[in-house]
């Protein structure tokens, strides 16, 4: 269902559990990059008629999940803060096509290859977190990570014929888990 070509480590679950502070910053970043990522589409595609709503949609529901991580961030008294942006998102678009529509069916296809390592990553968080609020957080993201992979792959059905999205699909969730298996070890939510 998630269209990944590779499973999570499971060291990664305990590097994120034993630095969940951390992995919470971490997490909080990608749902506001997650949001700009959204909104900047719309901007650069606003004679895609198609895709404007759901973008729109989705630039929200992912600010709405920063303020829900941050609201955890901040029952731990743990600081907000900055962190170097993983490699993972540059080297998975990295392979995005340079010319439309190759370029944008590309960058729709990596962006759900995003949302569905993010739901695979949290469903293993929901599965191992012994904070049970954390768990609750994490479980009650699954479905809307799920439904964001789905809307992205919906979105490039929009603008490709299936044939051609689901094979470049198969080439990208390749690349995806060789940008993956290459990550440092770090309790970040793509590494």
């Amino acid at each position: 269902m998630l269209n990944l070509a590779s499973e999570t480590d499971p060291r990664w679950v305990e590097r994120a559990i034993a630095d969940v502070d951390l992995l919470l910053v971490d997490h909080a970043n990608c749902e506001k990059k997650a949001a700009s990522t959204a909104v900047s589409l719309l901007f650069r595609y606003p004679d895609r008629e198609p895709l404007l709503r759901p973008l729109a949609r989705l630039a929200r529901e992912e600010l709405a999940h920063y303020e829900q991580v941050l609201d955890a961030i901040e029952s731990r008294g743990a600081p907000p803060g900055r962190l170097p942006p993983s490699p993972y998102a540059g080297q998975l678009l990295a392979a995005v096509r340079d010319r439309e529509p190759g370029r944008l069916v590309d960058t729709l296809l990596c962006l759900a290859l995003i949302e569905a390592r993010s739901c695979e990553r949290m469903k293993l968080l929901a599965d191992a977190l012994p904070d049970p609020a954390l768990a609750s957080l994490y479980r009650g993201l699954l479905a809307s990570e799920a439904r964001h992979h789905q809307a992205y792959l919906d979105l490039a059905l929009a603008v490709a014929p299936a044939d051609e999205v689901r094979a470049r699909l198969r080439e990208l969730a390749l690349h995806e888990a060789a940008v993956i298996a290459s990550a440092p070890p770090l309790a970040l939510m793509h590494t």
